[in-house]
């Protein structure tokens, strides 16, 4: 269906949604990139590509364009091993953000609906309870609260628990003189999944100088999956919480229960 008419240009409806999705995927690209070597990459490629359009297309000259086209030639599968970590990224923004998997209504509609399983609601107070108290005492804490990943291979990398989440726990584990105090929880179905976790650290470049690797550390965990990181700093004893690679930095108590209840009480 033709919409309106520019000179020899038709625009037709299916055209402003070709637009639309192309602009968004951009969108959720660029804040991928943003920040991080991978846009350095991406610059340098195409300015790969635009000296191989000026020297084939417009100067006609045979033997850099030749030394170009086999770079270029390269094709998808160079991007797809450049870029591995950030289309993964991709790929998990598309399919935790989607329409189908929010919306009330399609979850009750669709037959093929993978949701269907309800997992027990997460102990939002004792995780609470628990950072105020290691806020006061400026103990450092890691706790990555999973939603629909459940995190395995990171949790691998840890002491599995399998516990019941409790306030006492929580601190007992991140205790200084506590030997599994080193690394991050990681919260799975209200129960603490394992301890002592190590977590990829994110490479983004635009952060603060002053975050130190518990930070790092959780932001790199929300890049990689939709989870939800909480940090207590033990240099200052600020809470702050990490989510899809941004993070909130000095969020007081109350604030963290509301951040918290916001996602995971439906």
């Amino acid at each position: 269906m033709d919409l309106f008419h520019i000179g020899f240009l038709t625009i037709r409806l299916i055209d402003l949604i070709d637009i639309a999705i192309v602009t968004f995927l951009l969108y959720k690209l660029y804040n991928l990139l943003r920040g991080g070597v991978a846009i350095n990459i991406f610059i340098g490629l195409l300015t790969v590509y635009a000296l191989y359009w000026i020297c084939v297309k417009v100067l006609n000259m045979e033997l850099i364009g030749t030394i170009l086209g086999q770079f270029i030639s390269l094709g998808f599968i160079a991007l797809i091993i450049v870029f591995q970590q950030e289309v993964r990224r991709f790929l998990i923004v598309l399919g935790t953000n989607n329409i189908l998997s929010k919306n009330n209504f399609t979850k009750q509609i669709l037959p093929w609906n993978w949701q269907t399983q309800k997992n027990p609601p997460l102990d939002i107070s004792a995780i609470v309870k628990a950072c105020r108290q290691m806020s006061k005492s400026r103990t450092g804490a890691i706790i990555v609260l999973a939603k629909s990943s459940q995190l395995k291979y990171y949790a691998n990398t840890g002491d599995v628990m399998e516990a019941e989440i409790s306030q006492r726990l929580i601190e007992s584990i991140f205790f200084k003189n506590s030997p599994m105090h080193d690394g991050a929880i990681i919260i799975v179905n209200n129960k603490i999944k394992a301890a002592r976790c190590v977590l990829p650290v994110t490479e983004n470049v635009e952060l603060p100088a002053h975050l130190g690797m518990r930070h790092r550390a959780a932001i790199g965990i929300t890049e990689q999956s939709d989870a939800i990181a909480v940090i207590v700093s033990e240099e200052t004893g600020e809470i702050s919480v990490a989510k899809e690679g941004q993070t909130k930095l000095n969020v007081s108590p109350d604030e963290l229960e509301r951040e918290l209840k916001v996602e995971f009480e439906v």
